[in-house]
């Protein structure tokens, strides 16, 4: 007999005198082997597990050790406690839990008093790369590459809404009615954006997304197919000989795990000055300066952008600079550091081809109330930018390098861009489907004469390949 059906003909027993509250929302328990296993437990859809639950929380909120600083030696101290305090209460309304079910109800709790509530377990599980909250009720994830619903529900908009504060509390950031959208980030380093209405039409949306817990090396993405071990050997030599590098590509292609890769190959030796809207990256080195922009507080003073940070950073004499993402008027700041000594300065930028990502940069510098040129804006490219990588995530869901792409030079006005490697899509007739071929265009960089001024010779065989991949 199911957990669900147990506790049914008990409360069927106490229909006459016990009156409960009945709520459409719930939330699936989490085994304690098995925390990720969502869909597998019923017995948190059950009204009686709920009425339980809330009592015990209710319960704790008296107890002010329970909202002690949190650690994970304070969770290991409390769970017994709650674990107690779960018996009594499911004593006191007569319906006995077996110690499965009050160790499963003690886990939710801890989540909800320390945690993020019915997500937690999402949070937990490395197979989820993004979790999408459109309201309180309907709540999707991201498992390699496919979008799929899942059992997930916070009690009330109210449950939600107190778990998004909890979000931004120690970022030192706010979501209110004067201020209904943020972007930030959660101590384990996921990038979290929030719109709450009245933007938000259909109630409180989330969008949550996580990174590996180790950041994905060089090996892990060429045993995943997304380039090939002559693409990194090149790229190897190209950071280590300092050629100023742009991460293209759409939302959710890999462009902050491509820079990460990138970021790891900068020698220990040099000083490192990283700048971003919320802190993402994970750099290896010792010596790193991490920077992170500020929003306007409740009086609509005290911002700090990104291009303030690019200027300041310009005077803490780094040896490289990293920029998180290009979206605005910092652009041309990037670019004049690149071309005044800054070598080997990485940044990520969204776009759909390298050449897409050269018209995207010329647009920025022309918002950014700069009366330049075209012919100059070209130029400053031409002359800043060394190598394009375009990454992208296919329908297949997998994210792959299908560019890198050498900046040439300026030829009649047009920037002259030359593809080193290519990806090429193939569909499979037998089976329907898609597989591709990772190919070196046979063209010899010019950049490499940068390199080889620096002591890193390219070796032919890395242009001369081609690598199928499924």
């Amino acid at each position: 007999m199911s957990i669900r059906d147990r506790l049914r003909q008990v409360e069927q027993k106490h229909q006459a005198t016990t009156a409960l509250d009945i709520s459409e929302s719930v939330k699936k328990v989490i085994a304690p082997s098995a925390r990720t296993a969502l869909n597998e437990s019923s017995m948190a859809q059950d009204i009686t597990f709920q009425e339980i639950k809330g009592r015990c929380q209710k319960k704790a909120a008296e107890d002010e050790a329970f909202y002690e600083a949190d650690s994970k030696e304070t969770r290991q101290e409390l769970r017994p406690r709650l674990e107690i305090l779960v018996r009594e209460i499911a004593s006191d309304m007569g319906y006995p839990l077996s110690e499965i079910e009050v160790r499963q109800l003690g886990v939710e709790l801890l989540d909800e008093i320390y945690g993020l509530g019915p997500i937690e377990p999402l949070l937990a599980d490395p197979t989820v790369s993004d979790i999408l909250i459109n309201g309180y009720d309907n709540i999707y994830v991201e498992r390699a590459g496919q979008l799929e619903l899942t059992d997930v529900r916070f009690i009330s908009e109210e449950h939600l809404r107190n778990k998004v504060d909890r979000m931004l509390y120690s970022t030192g950031r706010r979501v209110d009615e004067s201020s209904p959208l943020v972007d930030s980030r959660l101590p384990d380093g996921s990038r979290i954006n929030i719109i709450i209405p009245p933007l938000s039409v259909d109630g409180i949306s989330v969008s949550i997304r996580r990174f590996p817990e180790q950041h994905l090396r060089a090996k892990d993405l060429i045993a995943y197919g997304t380039m090939t071990e002559q693409m990194f050997q090149f790229l190897d030599y190209a950071v280590k000989a300092g050629l100023n590098i742009l991460v293209c590509g759409g939302t959710g292609s890999g462009k902050t795990t491509t820079l990460n890769m990138l970021s790891g190959l900068i020698p220990e030796n040099e000083r490192t000055v990283t700048i971003e809207d919320s802190a993402e990256l994970r750099m290896q080195q010792a010596h790193v300066v991490r920077l992170e922009t500020r929003p306007p507080n409740a009086e609509g003073i005290g911002e700090v952008t990104q291009r303030e940070l690019l200027k300041n950073a310009l005077r803490m004499r780094p040896d490289r600079i990293v920029l998180g993402e290009v979206r605005g008027g910092e652009v041309l700041d990037m670019l004049q550091a690149m071309n005044t000594g800054h070598d080997g300065s990485l940044a990520t930028l969204h776009a759909n081809s390298p050449r897409d990502s050269i018209s995207r940069l010329e647009l920025m510098i022309n918002l950014s109330g700069v009366d330049i040129p075209a012919a100059s804006i070209r130029k400053q490219i031409a002359s800043a930018i060394d190598l394009i990588i375009y990454v992208n995530r296919g329908k297949d869901g997998h994210r792959r390098v299908e560019s890198i792409t050498e900046v040439v030079g300026v030829e009649e006005e047009n920037i002259v861009l030359q593809e080193i490697y290519v990806f090429e899509h193939k569909l499979d007739k037998r089976s329907g489907s898609i597989k591709g071929v990772f190919r070196a265009t046979g063209l010899r960089p010019g950049c490499g004469k940068k390199c080889e001024a620096v002591g890193y010779s390219l070796p032919s065989e890395l242009f001369n390949f081609s690598q199928e991949v499924n």
